[in-house]
């Protein structure tokens, strides 16, 4: 059986302990294994720094944008091989596994075009010059340079290709070399990308490390220039943020974790209203996409208590007319959970939400019991103050849960905060009223608040797509972490300074005159 080898010191490299096996989670077969003991990872980060840092920051952006371009170029030659290996080593269908390796590719091309436009530097500019003192001649001008350190990726499983890339499309065009560990159960994408642009020799040496399996002792060896940057539970995030090495050095750390993200219908969205079925549609897709395995996944539902048994009836039916099963087939709408480990896990979870079953729960139509497979399933809570699990733990599968609030915006908001903070909640309504309410009630609380209803319904992309030019984070449990956001993102990666002295001189060195963006 092929062992997925890591790509580290300007080479691939396997390890030589005890592997861990990808399988089909469909089938249950063994597809690779991965293992990462005895790789000196203290060395594969040296040597990114050594030589991956000061390749990349003799690039200008301009540069750098052209490597993403090439690298996006390198994944889309691959798309249906890639595209298989998603079915396979990852249960997705052959519409999730599109979605994750084309967001890849769309986040690198924005960046790309992100790097031409920002164009021969090496500094970004942050605000305009200030006046110091009554001379002219003295100010003050705050910039962003490249850090000379590495960025370190740990990535989850959901997304291979897309979690790794859009990070990566960041770090890049920055100026910071990367090292990127994805989760060892999916890993077989990630392995294979990585394993095509050193064979379309994008990258110069050193700019990009794949770990393939544990982290190790990875942590024991960051610098005071690196960077972190972690996609997965909040209990792994707290692990990496305390992390002796991490605290001493001050190493910049950027978590998104769990999130209990929340979709509020407004009570001005009547049932049949062009509002009514993009909250139903969205829904639906929201909670069965990747077999509901997404960070932004909406696990909370809140509607108007008098609405609560049409909706509930709606949502019954829309799930039951999700079509589970091998994800290989054409006519399937959701494949299984990726391992048995998460199927597990989802279903002590929904044990543990309470509430009342109103669909799903097991492995519903599929036959056989061979693989990991659970149906959209929907928990009914009457009073949402009442059942504390709803807000607490984040089920990371195809679950969620459907609760009433008095019809005001307050009370809604109240019980949005209850989640204590999340990367995206939505809102279904055409009373602006009501929407200007919400975001005041739930925007400290929520990374990005999206607003559904009639003028939109035909023209949005849903609140589970995550676009390069937005922020993608939150705060709070949702790990208080910020990435992408167009310019933004790139500033995780860069050091802000405050440069003084002679005004012309200082326009020179930081060329904010001629700043495109």
């Amino acid at each position: 059986m092929k062992q997925l080898a890591s790509y580290v010191q300007g080479e691939f490299r396997k390890g030589t302990g005890e592997a861990m096996t990808l399988v089909n989670p469909t089938t249950e077969e063994a597809l690779a294994t991965v293992c990462s003991a005895g790789l000196d990872l203290g060395a594969a980060l040296q040597f990114a720094r050594d030589r991956g840092g000061p390749a990349l920051r003799a690039l200008t952006f301009a540069a750098r944008g052209k490597l993403l371009a090439a690298i996006a170029d390198s994944i889309h030659s691959r798309r249906e091989e890639l595209v298989q290996m998603a079915i396979d080593n990852g249960g997705n269908t052959r519409g999730d596994a599109k979605f994750d390796i084309d967001g890849a590719t769309a986040t690198l091309t924005h960046y790309a075009e992100l790097g031409a436009r920002l164009g021969e530097r090496f500094i970004l500019v942050d605000g305009e010059i200030a006046a110091l003192t009554r001379n002219p001649r003295w100010v003050g001008q705050h910039v962003n340079t490249s850090r000379h350190g590495v960025a370190i990726h740990i990535n989850a499983y959901n997304f291979p290709a897309w979690n790794a890339f859009e990070k990566a499309a960041v770090a890049l065009l920055a100026g910071m070399p990367l090292l990127t560990k994805p989760a060892e159960a999916t890993s077989l994408v990630t392995h294979r990308i990585v394993e095509g642009l050193v064979e379309d020799s994008v990258l110069p040496v050193g700019a990009l490390s794949l770990v393939c399996g544990s982290a190790g002792d990875l942590l024991d060896h960051v610098q005071r220039q690196d960077v972190i940057a972690f996609t997965g539970s909040a209990a792994t995030g707290v692990k990496i943020r305390s992390h002796a090495r991490v605290v001493s050095e001050s190493v910049r750390v950027s978590i998104e974790a769990d999130s209990l993200n929340a979709a509020v219908l407004g009570p001005d969205a009547e049932e049949g209203s062009d509002t009514y079925e993009m909250f139903l549609r969205e829904l639906a897709k929201e909670v069965t996409q990747k077999a509901g395995q997404k960070c932004t996944a909406t696990r909370r539902v809140l509607v108007p208590r008098d609405r609560l048994a049409g909706v509930e009836r709606d949502l019954v039916e829309r799930f039951t007319q999700v079509a589970v099963g091998n994800p290989a087939e054409q006519q399937v709408k959701m494949g299984p959970l990726a391992t048995a480990a998460q199927l597990k896990r989802v279903q002590d979870g929904i044990a543990r939400l309470g509430g009342r079953l109103a669909t799903g729960g097991d492995r519903g139509k599929v036959a056989g019991t061979k693989g990991y497979f659970l149906a959209p399933t929907l928990i009914v809570v009457d009073d949402a103050r009442k059942v504390a699990a709803v807000h607490t733990e984040e089920v990371f599968g195809p679950v969620t849960t459907l609760m009433p609030y008095d019809g005001t915006s307050s009370d809604a908001g109240a019980i949005v905060r209850l989640g204590g903070g999340g990367l995206v909640a939505s809102v279904y309504s055409d009373d602006e009223k009501f929407c200007e309410a919400m975001l005041r009630e739930i925007a400290a609380f929520t990374g990005r608040v999206y607003f559904g209803g009639e003028k939109v319904a035909e023209h949005a992309f849903g609140p589970g797509t995550v676009l390069a030019g937005l922020v993608h984070g939150g705060p709070g449990r949702a790990g208080g972490g910020e990435e992408l956001g167009g310019e933004r993102g790139l500033h995780h990666y860069m050091q802000r300074t405050a440069v003084q002295g002679y005004k012309p001189a200082v326009e020179r060195m930081t060329d904010s005159h001629t700043r495109t963006v």
